[in-house]
């Protein structure tokens, strides 16, 4: 058997079953209106629909029973047959009663021979097999709490309401957060009905990036070649026997960067068909601070002390930074944001950004002094950087003070007395 069909007699990652029962799940049937004269409109529909899922096509379980509500037509509710369970997935089941329910989209699906030099040779053939002469459906699911998405292709004999599951593509990883440096696993998993005549021919994968509107190849693999595209990007690989004997096309980004920040998306291929997840990664740094001068010279009331704090190093760049003063008594407040500048980019990607604190001791109450901090507040974590102020010779002194002070004076009124009786006893 060739590395290309081995995947499809084995597939046990999306084949693990789940539980005893299969949820019944409540869709939106949504497709292109047609116009009278056949042709599409580019406005779409949309209709309720049931897909009540069992595992083999003469079994349906109690739950699976359930008859639809009145609002959704006989010819939306599909009795879905599902071998390996890759439906069954604990998320897709809502609690009972409960308001929050699994995302679902039924789609009408083309079957059709990829472009993509990575998948063309799935479909050398320029012939199409009749088995692709019936109804089928796309179904896109997302999870609760983000927990799963999925992509299925299903089959059904042309006018029934049976479909079956062909392939399966699903993701755990829905939103993924990660440091810089760190390395980064993005969970793509599939599973393909070993029964289907399109499942020995091969398959391939094709990991793509997007961000903002720009979007780039990361890498593609054949898998009936076994042969990867050129264009691929430096640090991203795959488990290649995983991949071949489990389904489990995850992508590996062996050191996460900033640039890595976008939506991936996961798409396996077979002859005629494709199914794809999309999942995001957020690279998140939070910054470094650094408060100067430091330490800060001592004060007198009247003068203006400047504060510098700059946070570097950290990314997405969205950053809150903000002043507060913790005076003697342990008293804190705030001294506002100050004067921030604009955001500087580094040669890594990660950002920095300073602000300018102002202490005018004639106009804030700073007593003697106290600790003065810079604040960052980042969506990697809160940051903070101290610096004492010390302030000599202020209005209201303080008992030590008025000793010293006093102190001082005698020893002054002492000095004088001894210059005024040598001066006299000179004269004399």
């Amino acid at each position: 058997v060739g590395a290309g069909s081995r995947l499809y007699l084995l597939h046990p990652v999306m084949a693990t079953l789940y539980g005893s029962s299969c949820p019944v799940l409540d869709c939106w049937f949504v497709q292109e209106r047609k116009g009278r004269g056949g042709g599409l409109t580019g406005a779409t529909s949309q209709e309720k629909s049931l897909l009540r899922i069992r595992r083999d096509a003469h079994s349906l379980g109690a739950e699976a029973q359930r008859q639809p509500a009145s609002d959704i037509s006989p010819d939306r509710v599909y009795d879905v047959t599902d071998p390996a369970a890759t439906l069954c997935h604990p998320a897709l089941s809502a609690p009972r009663g409960s308001i929050h329910k699994p995302q679902c989209e039924i789609n009408p699906f083309l079957p059709q021979p990829s472009t993509l030099k990575w998948a063309t040779a799935l479909t050398d053939s320029a012939l199409s097999p009749v088995y692709l002469q019936a109804d089928w459906l796309s179904v896109s699911l997302q999870g609760l709490d983000g927990q799963l998405i999925q992509s299925s292709i299903m089959r059904a004999p042309t006018a029934t309401k049976e479909p079956q599951v062909i392939l399966s593509v699903s993701s755990k990883t829905v939103s993924v957060k990660s440091r810089l440096g760190e390395p980064v696993l993005l969970d793509c998993g599939f599973w393909t009905d070993s029964s289907s005549p399109l499942s020995g021919s091969g398959f391939a994968v094709e990991w793509r990036y997007q961000f903002r509107g720009d979007g780039r190849l990361v890498l593609a693999y054949d898998g009936k070649t076994d042969r990867l595209a050129e264009m691929q990007e430096e640090g991203a690989t795959l488990d290649f026997e995983g991949l071949h004997e489990k389904g489990n096309a995850s992508l590996i980004l062996q050191e996460a960067k900033v640039r890595h920040s976008g939506t991936y998306i996961c798409t396996v291929f077979l002859p005629y068909l494709l199914a794809q997840v999309a999942m995001d990664l957020e690279i998140v740094e939070p910054p470094s601070l650094s408060i100067y001068p430091s330490p800060l010279p001592l004060a007198v009331p009247g003068q203006v002390v400047t504060v510098h704090c700059e946070a570097s190093g950290f990314a997405p760049l969205s950053l809150e930074v903000s002043w507060e003063f913790t005076g003697a008594d342990g008293t804190s407040r705030s001294l506002g944001s100050g004067s921030l500048t604009g955001h500087r980019q580094a040669w890594d990607g990660t950002f920095s950004q300073r602000s300018k604190l102002e202490l005018d001791t004639s106009k804030l109450d700073l007593g003697r002094g106290g600790e003065v901090t810079c604040v960052a507040v980042h969506s990697g974590g809160t940051r903070r950087a101290s610096v004492t102020l010390n302030v000599i010779g202020f209005s209201t002194p303080s008992i030590e003070d008025s000793m010293a002070m006093v102190g001082v004076a005698l020893v002054l009124y002492g000095l004088i007395k001894l210059v005024s009786w040598t001066f006299i006893s000179g004269n004399k």
